[in-house]
C-alpha cells in the first residue's frame, strides 16, 4: 500500500466529521485516564492487596514501561490493517486487561492484568491521531488532531481527578469505568469511522530518526523530565498525606484537578508562544520551572491550599514542557512527525516507567515527603542538557560566521 485510502462515503462536512472524530477523542480520554490514575489510588491499592506503597507504584510503572516499549513495534506490526481494525483489536486488548485488573485478587495477577492492558493502550492514541488526520481534508486536519489529542489532554485535567472520585468508594470501579469508556469508543469507531488505510513503514525507518543528533538530544530530556516529575506524581497521595488527612475526603482529587488544570494551561501556553518564540528558549523556562518547583515540593505539601497552589504551578511546567518538546521534534523534520511523535510518546511513558521505578526505590532510603529533591536533579540534568545543546549551536553558528568572513 503505497497511499492513503479512505472507504465509504466518508465524512465530508464539519458536522459529518464529529461522528468519528468524536469516538476516537474518547478513545485517546480513556487511555489518558488510564495510564495514570492508578496513581491517585495507591494507598488503596497497597491496602487491598496488601503491599507497600513502593510496590504498588510499580504498577504505574510496569504499564508505562509495557507501552514505552510495545508502542513502536505494534505500531509496525498492525500498520497493514486499516486504521479501524487496528483500533478496534487495540481497544478489545485494552477493555479486557482493564476488567482482568479490576477481578484481579492478588498483587501478581494485577500486575500481570496492566500489562496486557498496557499492550492495548499502546497503539490507540497514534492510531486515532492518523485515523483523524487521514479522514479528515487538509483545511481542518489541525482542529481534527486538536480534538482526538484533546482527548488525551482533558483526561490530566478531569479524567484522573474523576477517577480518583469513583476509586474513594472502590478503586476497582475506577477500572470498570475506564473499561465502560473503551466499549464504548470501540462501539463508536465501528458504527462512525470508515475504512481507512495507510502507507506501511518498516520498522527500521520508524527508528531512523534516532540517529539524528538533534532528535536524541530532545527524546532524551522528555524521558529524564518526565522521569523527575513522575518520581513524585506516581507517589502524590502519599507525598502530599500531610496536607490531605484529616482534611475532606476528596482533598486529593481537588489536588489532582488543580494540577492537571494546570496542565492544560501549560498546553495551551506553550502552544501559543511556540507560535513566536524559539522553542529552546520555552523548553528552558518550563524544565527550570518544574526543576524549581520539585525541588521546593518538601516545604509545599503538609497544607492543602499551598499543596493545590504549588500542584497547579507544578502542572503548568510540566504541560509546557509536553507541548513544546513535541513542536521541536517536528520543527527538525517535518516530514517525519508521526514518526517522531511516535518516539516522543516512548520516550514520555519510558520516563514514566523510571520515575516510577526510581521513585520506589528511593524510599528505601528517603521519607517519601522528600522524593521532590532526587526528581529536581533528573530535571536539572534535562535543563542542562537543553542548555548545553544552545551553547553548542551558538559556537557552531559563530564558528560558521567567522568561515564566511574569510
Amino acid at each position: 500500500m503505497n497511499r492513503t485510502e479512505t472507504t465509504g462515503s466518508g465524512p465530508k462536512g464539519s458536522g459529518h466529521l464529529l461522528g468519528p472524530l468524536l469516538p476516537l477523542a474518547l478513545a485517546a480520554f480513556a487511555v489518558g485516564t488510564d495510564a495514570f490514575v492508578i496513581a491517585g489510588l495507591l494507598p488503596a491499592i497497597a491496602a487491598d492487596l496488601e503491599v507497600g506503597m513502593p510496590a504498588a507504584g510499580q504498577l504505574v510503572t510496569v504499564f508505562a514501561l509495557t507501552l514505552a516499549v510495545a508502542a513502536p513495534v505494534l505500531s509496525w506490526l498492525l500498520s497493514p490493517l486499516d486504521r479501524r481494525k487496528a483500533l478496534q483489536l487495540a481497544l478489545i486488548v485494552f477493555v479486557v486487561g482493564n476488567v482482568v485488573t479490576a477481578l484481579s485478587p492478588t498483587y501478581l495477577l494485577t500486575w500481570l492484568a496492566r500489562i496486557l492492558t498496557a499492550a492495548g493502550a499502546a497503539t490507540i492514541t497514534a492510531t486515532a491521531s492518523s485515523a483523524a488526520v487521514a479522514i479528515t481534508p487538509a483545511e481542518r486536519r489541525g482542529r481534527a488532531m486538536a480534538l482526538v489529542i484533546g482527548g488525551l489532554t482533558l483526561s490530566t485535567a478531569l479524567g484522573m481527578p474523576l477517577g480518583n472520585l469513583i476509586g474513594a468508594v472502590d478503586w476497582r470501579l475506577t477500572l470498570w469505568a475506564v473499561a465502560a469508556m473503551g466499549v464504548v469508543a470501540a462501539i463508536g469507531i465501528s458504527v462512525a469511522l470508515p475504512k481507512v488505510m495507510l502507507p506501511t513503514t518498516s520498522l527500521t525507518a520508524r527508528l531512523a530518526p534516532l540517529r539524528q543528533p538533534k532528535v536524541l538530544s530532545v527524546l532524551v530530556v522528555t524521558l529524564l523530565v518526565m522521569a523527575g516529575h513522575y518520581a513524585v506524581y506516581t507517589y502524590i497521595g502519599a507525598v502530599t498525606a500531610g496536607a490531605t488527612t484529616g482534611s475532606f475526603p476528596q482533598a486529593i482529587t481537588m489536588i489532582l484537578f488543580v494540577w492537571g488544570v494546570g496542565v492544560l494551561v501549560g498546553n495551551f501556553l506553550a502552544g501559543h508562544l511556540a507560535d513566536i518564540l524559539p522553542g529552546r528558549g520555552i523548553a528552558v523556562a518550563a524544565l527550570a520551572g518544574g526543576t524549581v518547583l520539585l525541588a521546593i515540593s518538601p516545604f509545599t505539601v503538609s497544607h492543602l491550599v499551598v499543596a493545590c497552589v504549588w500542584a497547579a504551578i507544578w502542572g503548568t511546567t510540566d504541560g509546557m514542557v509536553s507541548v513544546v518538546q513535541q513542536h521541536r521534534l517536528v520543527s527538525l523534520a517535518p516530514a517525519s512527525a508521526p514518526v517522531l511523535l511516535g518516539l516522543n510518546s516512548s520516550a514520555i511513558y519510558l520516563g514514566v516507567a523510571m520515575g516510577g521505578g526510581l521513585g520506589g526505590l528511593a524510599q528505601d532510603w528517603l521519607s517519601v515527603t522528600v522524593l521532590g529533591v532526587p526528581a529536581a536533579v533528573l530535571a536539572l540534568l534535562a535543563t542542562t542538557i537543553t542548555l548545553a545543546e544552545g551553547r553548542i549551536d551558538t559556537v557552531k553558528a559563530s564558528l560558521r560566521a567567522a568561515e564566511n568572513r574569510r
